[in-house]
């Protein structure tokens, strides 16, 4: 697939679902939605495996939602992918900006005020904040909560999308908190309907008066 060299920009509000590289049928039914980002994170997966993910998840959205790759720069060069996403702790952002180039925009999870600081100086264009509520996939981790990821949006200019227990009905609270969207695993992969879930997160997250 060939895209476009101009740089990308982060949509907004965002939306992004994360997968482990299953269920892309579930991720094109998401997009349908309104979900605007998709991450494949596959931790411990060879660059081949997440390259083939990749792939099928990409087919599956097509141009109508943005691609991350999660961690592995050679899998996100060979994509073609839209967002190159770090661990907090895993390499630098100049050097994986300076792989990728220009065009695919990279971002960073941080867990609180000193490492979003330090992702922003590094040049990240936006951060990944999280855990604010228990979540499934983190159970019993420590959690910021909604004053957390005030503090955070206070203290930088970037983006920020938080992550970590994110429902529709909680969404209107971080988006009041400043965040520039939210990212998602149960709350779309466990619905019953994942379109209509996903369009539930969007609502919530444009329409705050009118969520709970």
């Amino acid at each position: 697939m060939t895209r476009s060299g101009e740089r990308l920009r982060l949509p907004h509000p965002a939306l992004m679902l994360v997968t482990d590289g299953e269920r892309a049928d579930v991720c094109g039914d998401a997009v349908c939605g309104g979900v605007n980002i998709v991450q494949v994170r596959m931790p411990g997966r060879s660059t081949a495996d997440v390259i083939d993910a990749g792939a099928r998840v990409r087919d599956a959205i097509g141009d109508r939602a943005l691609l991350t790759i999660n961690s592995d720069v050679d899998a996100a060069i060979a994509l073609e992918a839209d967002i190159l996403h770090l661990a907090e702790c895993a390499g630098t952002m100049v050097d994986a900006r300076a792989r990728v180039g220009g065009r695919m925009l990279t971002s960073r999870a941080v867990h609180g005020i000193e490492a979003a600081i330090a992702a922003e100086r590094e040049g990240a264009d936006f951060v990944l904040l999280g855990t604010v509520f228990a979540s499934m996939s983190h159970p019993g981790g420590e959690t910021i909560g909604i004053e957390g990821v005030r503090a955070v949006c206070d203290a930088v200019r970037v983006p920020v999308i938080v992550i970590g227990g994110i429902t529709a009905e909680n969404a209107a609270s971080v988006m009041r908190a400043g965040a520039a969207g939210v990212a998602v695993i149960s709350a779309i992969f466990d619905a019953e309907y994942p379109r209509q879930a996903a369009a539930a997160l969007c609502d919530a997250m444009t329409t705050p008066a009118r969520a709970s």
